[in-house]
Formats: C-alpha cells, structure tokens, sequence
C-alpha cells in the first residue's frame, strides 16, 4: 500500500465532483459533519460501561468519542510529524492531514453501536442466533422465494457495531442522499477495524461491513490500493487500511483508562489499587518524579490526583504507539503488522495495561452495577427486537400496524426483501438511546401509558 493512494479526498456518493471550495480541508469537513449529526448527539444518552444518569459522573459513549478523538488527532500529528521527516516527498499530500483524518474517524467509532453498551450487541446477535429470531434462518417466503442467504444470515448472528458504523455512515437511508454521510474514502476506511466479511467472524463476532455494504467496501478499497488478502471462496478480507491502528489504539487508551477512573468514583476500586495500577505504568525514575509531585501538590481532592496519573499515562502511551507506527510502517504498509499498536508497547507500560485489563475484566465488567445495566439492557432489547421482527413478518396484522407506524420513515421497515426489512429493524432499534429503548419498551409492554 502507498501513501499517496491511501489518502484521498474523494467522497462516497460524489465521487464527480470535485474538492469544495471552504477554508477547512475536506478531512475537517468529515469531522464537523459528524460532530453536528443526530446519531453523534444520541451517544450521549448510551452507555458506555456503567450504568447512567447517576449521581457521580461516568462516561457515555459521547464524552468517550471526544475523548478518543482527542487522542488520535494527536497520534495522527505526531505520526505525520515524524513521518514526513523520513519522507518529505510527502508534505505537498494530505499527509499532514492525518490528525483530522484520525480524529474523525475516532469520533464516528462508535456511531453504530446499541443502547446498554455491548450486552447490546450481544442480545441482537443471539435473539437470531439462539433466541427467539433463530427460525428465520430457514423462512422462505411460498409466494416470492424469498429468505437469508448464509453470508446475510451471518450478518445477523454476529452483529457488530463496527460493521454497523460503516453501515449508518454510508447507506442510503430513505430522504438521505446517495452515499449517506458522504464522508471521504479515507476517513471511512479509518473505522473498518475488521476489515472482511461476517462469513469471516468467527465466534469472536467480529467483521468490518454488512452484505449490505460490501459493494461500498470494495470500491473504498479498489479506490484507496488496500491490499487485498487470501480468503476461502465465497468471502472477503482485506488488509487493515493504516490509519485503523492509530483509531484502534486512540480507544483502547482511553477505554481502559478511563474505565479505571470511573471505576474509583464509583467506589468499585479503592483508591490505594487505583493509584498501584496507574502508578505501575512508568519506570522507577518517573514514578518517584510523579509521586514527589502529587506530595508537593496541595490536592486533597483525591479525584484530582487520580486526574493527574491518568493524564500522565495517556501522554506515554499516545508518545509510544506513536513511535510503534513510525517504526513498523513498512510492515503497516505491506499487510503484516500483528496485533495492534498497543500489544507492542514497551515492558513497563505493556505489564501496567495488561494489569488494568484483567482488573477490568476481574473486577469492573463484572461489578454489580454493569451486570445489573447488561440484564435489564439485554430484555429490552431481546424484547423489542421480537415485536418489531414480528411486525415485519406480519405487516398486515393490527398490532404490527400500530408498531410500524411508530417507526421513522428514514427506516425502510416495508422494503421488499426481508434481509432489508430486517436490516431496518436493526437499523431502528440500534440507533435509540438507553432511554428511549426502555421507554418504547415500557409502552409496548402497557407498562408506562402517556397521558392523554
């Protein structure tokens, strides 16, 4: 792969039409039409991790996506920086504007995810897979013929909010113009983490794009010279498009340390372990220059210390996965880097992270208040998924009828085909807020009445 193909500006859906007239670039034009979009705005009500409103602040997907693309527009002006000191031939593409192509993608990372974080994910994926859903795997209509094919049928029992990002950006959703967001080719390519079909998932459930959108992959890829990769016949892989591993690594910074941050607020980890977690990620040298400072400082908030170690870690790991992408760029280029930028950090800071995960997973994950959000998140979604899969299956029965006028018109909940009319419910019910879930789902129970 080569720089000066993998960076362009062209967009889906206007691919004739040239580069606007405007004092932003192209790549910052992606980033302000994402950050003004309803489906951004709707993260603020999603979970993240722990359960929300609450009393003490914790983080939703919203403040994570700014996060997240705050720190990868500093790993792409860094990477960039560095870079074009090795290739000056460079400075005259858009390489200098691989900050705004990252922090874009950064900030659209997470678009395509449910309400309740990933038990979300996990309830639509098996409702069709082991659940209620699982008898459409072998529906054909008797009249047309129609039903799933296995490529489709896999898109369903693994569904992904990764793919479903690519998705909510990119399909032509009814009164949205060709090409969805219109966004350019690279910074789409930025957020297939996955980058091959769902016949390709595995039990991880882990894929880059729908049946619905390969056409859309395939012309990003042909366009931008992403390496194509072996794959038994029938599905797609590809090379991850570079600039995936400075997004990748931008979240997982943040996810796993601001985790342990709102994990101590919360209570769920004492601020001693907090501090010996956080504390472990630098050399001796450093930590005791670290230490020496928090006792000068005249902080009684014990938050404010905790502030202070996590902005301290994400500014060494920011600098390493910097210099791990300069210093592995060829094998970037060629398609076979392992692992992600974050599995090569050094040995003090790889320990530290490593130690955080299993603490998460040990402690955090499984905390009261997660799995209590994973119950009530995966019933909600378990549920509504069934009354609208029936609705559409049974469009002309009375209840469907009342259900399905209740739905956007955005939604193409009546197309013809049934992948498409599920497609929409997926679509639908994805796209809802924590809140409005557990509100709709009240309603269609006669649990919560509105007054009248």
């Amino acid at each position: 792969m080569y720089w000066t193909q993998l960076l362009s500006s062209k967009r889906l859906g206007l691919e004739s039409r040239g580069q606007q007239r405007d004092d932003r670039t192209e790549f910052q034009r992606d980033y302000d039409r994402l950050i003004f979009s309803a489906p951004f705005r709707r993260l603020q009500n999603k979970t993240q991790v722990f359960p929300l409103p609450g009393s003490i602040f914790v983080h939703n997907r919203l403040t994570h996506s700014l996060e997240v693309s705050s720190v990868g527009r500093s790993l792409g002006n860094d990477v960039s920086r560095l870079l074009l000191e090795r290739h000056p031939e460079l400075r005259e593409t858009h390489f200098t504007e691989l900050g705004n192509i990252v922090s874009a993608a950064c900030l659209a990372h997470d678009l395509g995810n449910p309400p309740f974080g990933h038990s979300g994910e996990r309830a639509i994926a098996t409702y069709f897979s082991e659940g209620k859903g699982s008898w459409l795997r072998d529906y054909v209509d008797e009249t047309t013929g129609d039903c799933l094919t296995p490529e489709q049928w896999n898109d369903l029992t693994h569904f992904e909010g990764n793919a479903n990002a690519f998705r909510l950006l990119t399909h032509h959703f009814d009164g949205r113009r060709k090409g969805g967001f219109v966004m350019t080719y690279s910074t789409l390519a930025s957020i297939v983490k996955y980058p091959f079909s769902s016949n390709l998932a595995g039990s991880h459930q882990k894929f880059g794009f729908f049946s619905s959108e390969r056409e859309d992959y395939l012309r990003i890829a042909d366009e931008l010279g992403i390496t194509r990769l072996p794959s038994p016949e029938g599905t797609l892989r590809y090379a991850r498009f570079p600039l995936v591993y400075l997004v990748e690594a931008a979240d997982d910074i943040c996810y796993e340390i601001m985790d342990i941050e709102d994990a101590h607020k919360l209570k769920i980890l004492s601020t001693s372990d907090t501090k010996d977690l956080l504390l472990a990620y630098f050399t001796d040298e450093r930590r005791r220059e670290i230490e020496n400072y928090l006792d000068r400082l005249d902080v009684y908030d014990v938050n404010e210390q905790i502030v202070y170690l996590r902005s301290c870690i994400i500014n060494l790991l920011e600098g390493e996965c910097a210099r791990i992408f300069v210093d592995h760029e060829e094998e970037i280029l060629n398609g076979t880097f392992e692992g992600t930028l974050i599995k090569h950090l050094s040995d003090v800071p790889l320990k530290a992270y490593e130690a955080c995960v299993k603490m998460s997973y040990g402690h955090i994950y499984h905390s009261k208040e997660v799995v209590d959000i994973e119950l009530a998140g995966f019933r909600v979604i378990t549920e509504l998924l069934h009354l609208m899969v029936d609705a559409v299956m049974h469009p002309t029965r009375t209840y469907s009828q009342l259900l399905l006028n209740r739905v956007s018109r955005q939604y193409q909940i009546r197309a013809p085909r049934l992948f498409d009319r599920l497609m929409a419910v997926l679509d639908y019910i994805s796209g809802m807020t924590d809140v409005y879930a557990l509100d709709l789902y009240r309603k269609t129970l006669g649990m919560s009445i509105p007054n009248i």
